[in-house]
């Protein structure tokens, strides 16, 4: 199979490294970052920084939060706003986390249990709104209106790509557009706002904020294709990381759509038993997973990462080369290397 020849041809490539040159630029500024997220989660509510911080301690790469520290490098910024909004982003992602959970009835997160496993659906709801107020304290006391719309704006579409992901999930008619929306809003919106606000603080030209927002979104589009792909990776499976989570909640992301769309009566009728009406028996990823590489859909879902990508990299061509925009173009690579 093409795709798991490129898998194994690439396996090999140190695909942290792009990461490690972000984290090395961002380093300093993060550690006063996680220090003004823990001051901003504490409450005198007690259940409110346990379950905050049972999510935020399950780790990730604080990746959006370190998208707003570098590319304000990048903008030449020198103060120290860019802190408080990097924790802002931060704030943002986490709460959607929380309802994200909920709304997946998830029990695991990155091998740890979910808050909503531990605490219940209710207080995860009720936190997770906590710390999108934060997030909007944080704004306000940045005092720029431009910072505010930025970032209230994004907050809103993620709530709008949330329920229209909750649409879609378990419709196979779901189409590519549909599921475009739904990554542009959900993930890319972030990304792109993160970006974005580097070059607001930094007060630099229009060009450069929109160059900014227009590498988050192409980031963020690609790096939510690649999860989607990892979702039915057999690498992933060889690493001991759990795949199919996305299959058993049905939900209906690009592989899907494209197996669906390119495979005969039978396959069709299989994706809708197992993601219309979850009556999924063993062996049926496996099958899922197969008719994937029967129908190139895996394939054609990294080149189509592999593109934003490439529109994520041109979009810093108008900065000067620096080991800034390098970092910001190898965690480009970073991501679309997860999938190999």
């Amino acid at each position: 199979m093409a795709f798991t020849a490129g898998i194994q041809a690439q396996a090999e490539q140190p695909s942290a490294t792009g990461l490690a040159a972000l984290t090395a630029l961002a380093e300093d500024d993060l550690k006063k970052v996680n220090r003004l997220i823990l001051e901003n989660m504490n409450s005198p509510v007690a259940l409110i920084p346990q379950l905050a911080g049972h999510i935020i301690a399950a780790g990730g790469k604080r990746l959006r939060p370190m998208l707003t520290l570098v590319s304000s490098k990048l903008c030449g910024y020198e103060g120290e706003r860019h802190l408080s909004l990097a924790a802002c982003v931060e704030f943002i992602h986490t709460a959607t986390l929380l309802h994200d959970d909920v709304v997946d009835d998830s029990e695991l997160r990155r091998g740890m249990a979910t808050a909503n496993a531990v605490w219940g659906n209710k207080s995860s709801v009720l936190v997770g709104d906590f710390l999108f107020s934060r997030a909007f304290q944080l704004m306000v006391a940045d005092g720029s209106l431009k910072v505010l719309e930025v970032l209230s704006r994004a907050s809103a579409v993620i709530a709008e790509g949330e329920v229209h992901q909750l649409i879609t999930t378990n419709n196979t008619a779901t189409t590519e557009q549909d599921y475009l929306d739904v990554v542009s809003a959900k993930t890319a919106a972030l990304f792109s706002a993160a970006c974005q606000i580097g070059a607001v603080v930094a007060a630099r030209d229009l060009e450069e904020e929109q160059a900014l927002q227009t590498y988050g979104r192409n980031f963020g589009i690609a790096f939510q294709l690649v999860d989607d792909i990892l979702d039915y990776s057999a690498h992933q499976a060889e690493l001991g990381k759990t795949i199919g989570d996305d299959f058993r909640e049905g939900k209906i992301t690009l592989p899907v759509i494209l197996a669906f769309h390119r495979g005969d009566s039978e396959d069709r009728a299989f994706w809708r038993r197992c993601l219309e009406e979850l009556d999924q028996k063993d062996g049926d990823l496996e099958h899922a997973i197969a008719l994937m590489h029967k129908h190139g859909a895996l394939a054609e879902s990294l080149e189509r990462a592999r593109h934003y990508g490439r529109e994520a990299r041109v979009a810093l061509d108008i900065f000067p080369a620096s080991p800034v925009r390098d970092a910001l173009t190898r965690v480009v690579d970073f991501c679309l290397e997860r999938a190999y």
